[in-house]
């Protein structure tokens, strides 16, 4: 279990998938690059969702939430800077993934809470 006080250490925004590639030589992985509404521009990040979305294509354009203030990771010989969150459910017929979208247009960068 962790506490409201670690909970709270998470900076949760909302971004928009720009960009959705494949990570060569990985059956797992997904690069997006995500627009935080920072002035440093888009982040990169990685995800392990490939089997789930078989054409990433569909993922741009969709506003997500992201875990902000992660530490860079390095995957595969690419860094990623936060990380997407989905919702996951698991029952007899196996795992369904989707994303977890706003019910109301919000700008990149706004806070989850």
């Amino acid at each position: 279990m962790i506490t409201i006080d670690d909970f709270a250490k998470l900076e949760i925004k909302l971004g928009k998938i720009l960009s959705a590639e494949l990570v060569e030589g990985s059956d797992k992985l997904v690069l997006f690059n995500i627009d935080l509404g920072e002035e440093t521009g888009p982040r990169q990040i990685l995800s392990g969702v490939r089997a789930y979305f078989p054409d990433e294509q569909v993922l741009i354009g969709k506003t997500v939430p992201v875990i902000a203030n992660l530490e860079p990771r390095t995957i595969r010989g690419h860094v990623s800077n936060g990380m997407i969150l989905y919702g996951i459910q698991k029952d007899e017929g196996g795992e369904i993934l989707t994303t977890l979208e706003p019910n109301k247009e919000l700008i990149p960068g706004s806070l989850v809470s």
